[in-house]
């Protein structure tokens, strides 16, 4: 297939790769160039705007930071939507607000668009394997278009019906689990080490018994080692995730009694630990406490 993706992060170069990997014809658009490098090497064109991205492209995927990101590359005379043509594909990899979705497939129905909402579980290394977890809702035809997509960027794909903010609420939901098992083990570590047993004891008896899932597979060593640069999933980014599910869960009428601990958390650990670290960090403001 034709494909556009914007958005050349960690996550984003990840899944491009992948892409190029399963053989789709690929152009590619981010705000700093120069990360397109390793994907132009290897055959990808280089956009010079997002309209020029999607121009011609059967199917444009979206994986940027935040709301206010997305909806700066869709819009304007430059912009995604622009660009592309009517029974285009747009699938949006991004962890968005849910009333962000809504007003995309609303706009994307108008224009007569097809639009997936499809985030993603996984870290970067994840990523450029191929091997993702997607959460995915749209229309049954746009789910078809998009299918050939998914299966080259991820293990399994959980299709979520058909309102394509299903998947974000879904996503934010899992987001928020991630971060409370963070604050957990956070806790569990300092409860330990403030005992005199050393974290790497701790982590070696609960990776060893019943604490061996993937989240605690993941984030259990770094908490350990106080690895917590570079980052794989950027503290501002999971403030950021826990503010939009905090809207998601006020728009449903659901209380999330933890999330507020957890925000409080993470808000100090980007104030004292920085902008760059993981969000494993937040184990150091726990350890502090």
């Amino acid at each position: 297939m034709d494909l556009a993706f914007l958005g050349l992060g960690q996550m984003g170069i990840g899944m491009a790769g992948a892409l190029l990997d399963a053989g789709h014809t690929l152009t590619v658009w981010n705000r700093s160039p120069d990360k397109a490098a390793s994907l132009t090497e290897r055959g990808a064109r280089l956009a010079r705007t997002p309209r020029e991205a999607a121009d011609g492209a059967q199917a444009v995927l979206t994986m940027v930071a935040d709301d206010a990101a997305l909806e700066a590359i869709l819009d304007g005379e430059d912009g995604v939507l622009a660009g592309m043509a009517p029974g285009a594909l747009h699938l949006s990899h991004s962890t968005i607000a849910i009333a962000t979705a809504d007003k995309l497939a609303e706009r994307h129905a108008e224009a007569g668009h097809h639009f997936v909402s499809a985030p993603v579980f996984g870290r970067p290394p994840v990523a450029a394997q191929g091997k993702l977890a997607i959460v995915a809702a749209g229309a049954p035809e746009a789910m078809e278009a998009a299918a050939p997509i998914l299966e080259a960027l991820g293990r399994v794909t959980f299709p979520m019906g058909d309102k394509p903010s299903a998947a974000n609420l879904v996503k934010l939901a899992g987001n928020f689990m991630i971060m409370a098992t963070v604050e957990a083990y956070g806790e569990a570590m300092s409860l330990g080490e403030k005992g005199g047993v050393a974290r790497e004891k701790m982590l070696e008896v609960f990776s060893g018994t019943i604490f061996d899932g993937a989240i605690h597979k993941v984030y259990g060593p770094p908490i350990a080692e106080r690895r917590h640069r570079p980052a794989g999933f950027a503290a501002p980014l999971g403030l950021k995730d826990m503010r939009l599910a905090g809207e998601a869960a006020d728009a449903v009428g659901a209380k999330l009694p933890l999330l507020d601990l957890v925000r409080a958390h993470l808000t100090e650990t980007v104030k004292t630990e920085g902008s760059d670290v993981d969000v494993t960090a937040l184990a150091e403001t726990i350890a502090k406490l």
